[in-house]
């Protein structure tokens, strides 16, 4: 996609150098608008996947011929950019949050939940999208949230990169499980059912001391596979949370209270 023509639609300028945001000249379809194009992509999208993302599909619901779809986005991979950060423009206001680590929680959760009501979404979240105003604006407001810490500037971006990356990783993990089950038409409870009798009767535990411990506790028979019903998401986020807040209490025990020295160097790793 083009960079200067994807921004404009994005941030619905008329040229890339335009101060402010304008509405877009007037199309063939009375009514018709990019917002509407994007929210009937955003459905398509939602019920059938990315993969049967067409200009065509889009036109169908709206009424409109595809090249009448054509004058308000110029392609597919500019539409696919609006859709990312109009689905963005869902995540939770992180206002309410008093601590840093409140925040953070209420920003991982957001972009889960994004995620789990557009599945098509999340692999496009480590992709390379220009920012649109919805994440321009939720970038805002969680790098002000950890800048409460104190950290310098280069520790705030990598904080919420690693939360980001903790984030797509465990949604990557549900979606495979989702597409696994579609694919073989058996739910983990199912599939468990069949093959834990015939694993129990192959594999020579006494090969595999650790994993028979774990096996034989039951936890691969609970929900989740052990992991609890939200698939281990909260356990995880929580155990990340500790690692940054560790962090965060060392480098204030050497560079003293948040906002005393905001361009210290970061710590030595390790």
């Amino acid at each position: 996609m083009d960079p200067a023509r994807t921004l404009t639609l994005l941030w619905r300028a008329r040229d890339a150098d335009a101060a402010t945001p304008t509405r877009p000249s007037p199309g063939p379809r009375k009514g018709l608008t990019v917002d509407r194009v994007v929210r009937a992509a955003i459905e398509l999208a939602d019920a059938e996947g990315l993969a049967a993302l067409s200009m065509r599909k889009v036109a169908e619901p709206l009424g409109v011929s595809t090249m009448s779809i054509y004058t308000y986005v110029p392609g597919r991979a500019e539409l696919v950019n609006c859709m990312l950060d109009e689905v963005l423009g869902e995540s939770p206001s992180l206002e309410g949050a008093t601590h840093w680590r409140e925040a953070l929680e209420t920003y991982a959760y957001g972009s889960r939940d994004i995620a789990r009501r557009h599945p098509w979404a999340a692999p496009l979240f480590s992709s390379r999208m220009l920012m649109g105003p919805n994440e321009t604006a939720v970038w805002d407001a969680v790098l002000g949230a950890v800048a409460t810490t104190g950290l310098p500037e280069r520790d705030l971006l990598t904080l919420v990169h690693l939360v980001n990356g903790y984030v797509r990783g465990a949604v990557q993990q549900s979606a495979d499980a989702e597409h696994d089950e579609r694919r073989s038409g058996l739910s983990y409870d199912e599939w468990y059912e069949q093959s834990g009798p015939l694993l129990e009767r192959l594999i020579p535990f006494s090969h595999y001391p650790n994993l028979t411990r774990v096996w034989m506790s039951g936890v691969f028979e609970e929900p989740g596979a052990g992991l609890g019903a939200d698939g281990g998401f909260g356990f995880g986020l929580q155990r990340v949370l500790d690692g940054i807040e560790q962090y965060v209490d060392r480098y204030t025990e050497l560079h003293g209270t948040p906002g005393t020295d905001a361009r210290q160097e970061p710590l030595p790793a390790g």
